[in-house]
């Protein structure tokens, strides 16, 4: 599984881009640690929160992406984020799963508030990068996909391919 993420705000415009409608299935899969039952609540309580400290990216948001030949369960997407969620020390934190398919092929998206609300801080997430690529790495192998060139060697990684 291809596994980007990205700190961020815009808590509203995330929400919206999440939720569009130009996917042929749209689905809240879980919303976890939040009052509000409805993304956009969810976000702009996020949002709210971070309003408390000096960060401006309180949200990190990740995307879960099989390659196009496979299928992937829901449960080796939520192993996947549960996984990268104890790598990043965002466990515990709230937590919103989005499943998107479009042209019959499924992804999700999985965002956290990076504000532990208790410390009034946001929570630091050194090297996210090479984490989520070594994860990647590790679900493709467990899942006995062909790893893609970049995956298998580092040196072959094409910084213009997306």
């Amino acid at each position: 599984m291809i596994i980007k993420g990205s700190q961020r705000g815009g808590a509203t415009q995330l929400a919206s881009h999440l939720l569009k409608s130009e996917n042929e299935h749209v689905e809240i899969h879980e919303l976890r640690g939040f009052v509000s039952d409805d993304l956009h609540g969810a976000f702009n309580e996020a949002h709210a929160i971070a309003k408390g400290t000096r960060c401006q990216q309180f949200l990190f948001s990740m995307s879960l992406s099989p390659p196009p030949w496979e299928r992937a369960s829901t449960e080796s997407f939520e192993r996947a984020a549960n996984a990268a969620e104890e790598r990043l020390g965002l466990e515990g934190q709230p937590r919103a799963i989005v499943f998107h398919e479009k042209e019959g092929r499924r992804h999700a998206h999985v965002v956290w508030s990076r504000i532990d609300a208790e410390n009034m801080r946001a929570i630091n997430l050194p090297h996210f990068k090479r984490k989520l690529t070594a994860l990647s790495k590790e679900v493709f192998l467990e899942n006995d996909w062909k790893l893609p060139e970049g995956l298998r060697d580092p040196h072959l990684h094409d910084p213009l391919n997306f």
